[in-house]
């Protein structure tokens, strides 16, 4: 294992890990400086590894009894490397993928994209939904205050569009599912905080596919992947990689989890594409890299993954340097009692009318922000206030009034201008709120006060916020948050409802630097040969916030990566 340096170690730690630290403890960093003791607890906020990285482990000859030879080895089967399967198979390699899951698994499928025919065909009739490519590269910049690599983001500019016309030949192959592009843009003519872009994708399934019971996306790629050649070996659980005398990765030790747990050598001669997700579930991790999100998080049941950076760690361990900020991308889509607090470990409930932007208060019942906004601005404001959670209110119109705010992405509850389908129609989210108002999450009152006591708010403040936002909405001028017009909704019509949220985890967005071919690089910009990083688990594209108005761009990209790593590692281009 290379030598763990200081700086290996700030690179790998995140800034948690240096609360601690005075900086006249960051010795050695020049003359005059004397060399700290080896500490005897390398634990986090320790000088040396932190505790989450440990040591590759140590697996015995004797206990490997079988081996693999292939030529591209994909690990981690799902919305990275699914298409990375497919693009090595294609370009003539001979491709295996392996998954700790059983069975396949869908990839997301809001996928972000500019230039593609798709977008081209809704430009036509809306003109307004044409994307300036520098436009969006910068805003992405800016979105992560310029902790990105700038090639990369450029890299999804350019190669993005070519990558969903390429995805859409194969999800239209048979008439089954069809691609459409999502057409929104929301109000532009209301003085809208921040832009969105009409970036997203989403496959569909035909009449003729809705047919087929068993019929799903992930499903649908794997058998495209197998048609190509490639095979997969599902219950297979990635343990580290293997190198040669130059540092160049020849293969991976892995582990079946279905049967004796017997340990499998994997050799690729081509290279390995480690699309592993990133490290959500891995707590300590977590609370190491970004404990702020931790303090948001409520735990609610969804069918995402298990990331527990096993590939991050795997490629830190031969020397990779790792994005410098922990980032997630988190959404506002659960709630919780009127009687919890956010926090990870809170057990909370999906609400998927989350997003929208009704009136939002704190626990002392005042509004705080502008509730209009990217999903992680309004969450980050939540961390400021009191026990990090926050209300949304609504009244009997709801169902207009989301109408009304002309939401973009995943969250909108109205198909889109183009007349794309938007994910969970209005009439399913009325049912869901309807169940969240029998178990007790939702809160439903004739009268502001009555509603202010079920949610154990200060009745006189809440009473008083809901009047200055009404009159705020009367007047169309929101002077103190400064909300669009349109979005500035009074709440007048009994019934009232309101319930506590705060933060739904959706993914780590900090991962191992890469380069633009995909390799893993270490802190001098050397690249680790015969290795790819994608997805999740790959850094340098996102920091501190998730540009959701640019809808479905961490899939976008994840697709785009697996779709080149699966070519250079085939074609041995790069």
């Amino acid at each position: 294992m290379p030598k763990l340096t200081r700086r290996n170690f700030l690179q790998g730690a995140g800034l948690a890990a240096l609360g601690g630290l005075a900086l006249g403890g960051l010795s050695g960093c020049g003359e005059g400086y004397a060399v700290a003791e080896v500490p005897t607890n390398m634990s986090r906020g320790d000088f040396g590894a932190p505790s989450w990285l440990g040591q590759p482990p140590v697996v015995k000859e004797e206990d490997i009894t079988e081996t693999i030879d292939t030529e591209v080895l994909v690990v981690g089967c799902r919305t990275g490397g699914l298409p990375a399967c497919i693009s090595a198979a294609e370009n003539g390699a001979k491709t295996l993928g392996i998954d700790r899951t059983p069975t396949v698994k869908d990839p997301r499928e809001d996928i972000g994209a500019i230039n593609s025919k798709k977008q081209q065909i809704t430009i036509q009739e809306f003109p307004e939904m044409a994307i300036d490519k520098k436009e969006a590269i910068e805003d992405i910049v800016r979105y992560a205050n310029g902790f990105v690599l700038y090639d990369l983001v450029k890299l999804w500019a350019d190669e993005s569009g070519e990558m969903l016309d390429w995805l859409t030949d194969i999800v239209e192959r048979d008439g089954l599912f069809v691609m459409e592009h999502e057409g929104g843009l929301g109000r532009t003519d209301q003085g809208a905080r921040d832009k969105a872009y009409a970036t997203g994708h989403s496959p569909q399934k035909t009449d003729k596919g809705k047919e087929i019971e068993d019929l799903s996306f992930g499903k649908y790629l794997m058998e495209y992947a197998e048609e190509q050649g490639a095979e997969f070996r599902w219950s297979t659980e990635f343990i580290k990689c293997e190198t040669d005398e130059n540092n160049k990765v020849t293969g991976v030790i892995a582990r079946d989890v279905a049967d004796d747990r017997h340990y499998i050598r994997i050799n690729a001669s081509k290279g390995v594409i480690l699309a592993t997700g990133g490290y959500g579930n891995n707590l300590e991790m977590m609370e190491d890299r970004q404990a702020w999100n931790q303090a948001l998080r409520i735990a609610a049941p969804g069918s995402g993954g298990n990331p527990t950076g096993d590939g991050i760690k795997a490629a830190l361990w031969l020397g990779a340097a790792m994005d410098p900020i922990g980032a997630a991308v988190t959404f506002n889509r659960c709630c919780i009692k009127p009687d919890q607090t956010a926090g990870d470990g809170v057990v909370g409930r999906w609400f998927w009318m989350g997003e929208q932007p009704f009136m939002k208060v704190n626990l002392n019942g005042e509004r705080f922000c502008n509730e209009s906004g990217p999903y992680d601005y309004m969450l980050h404001s939540t961390y400021m206030q009191p026990y990090h959670t926050y209300v949304t209110l609504w009244d009997a119109n709801y169902p207009e009034h989301a109408k009304q705010f002309e939401e973009v992405g995943c969250c909108r509850l109205y198909p889109f201008d183009n007349g794309a389908m938007n994910n969970i129609p209005m009439q399913v989210v009325m049912g869901m709120n309807d169940k969240l108002i029998e178990d007790g999450y939702i809160q439903q009152a004739d009268t502001i006060e009555e509603l202010a006591e079920k949610l154990n708010l200060p009745v006189e403040n809440l009473v008083a916020s809901v009047e200055k936002y009404n009159a705020a909405a009367a007047a169309g001028v929101d002077e103190e948050y400064f909300k669009e017009p349109y979005r500035l909704i009074a709440l007048d019509t009994p019934p009232f409802y309101g319930v506590r949220q705060a933060a739904w985890f959706l993914a780590t967005l900090d991962g191992v630097m890469i380069n633009t071919n995909l390799h893993p690089i270490n802190e001098k910009g050397e690249q680790i040969d015969g290795l790819y990083c994608i997805g999740d688990c790959s850094g340098g594209f996102f920091s501190v916030s998730y540009p959701n108005l640019m809808t479905g761009l961490a899939c976008g990209r994840t697709f785009t990566w697996g779709k080149r790593a699966g070519m250079l590692a085939a074609t041995g281009e790069a």
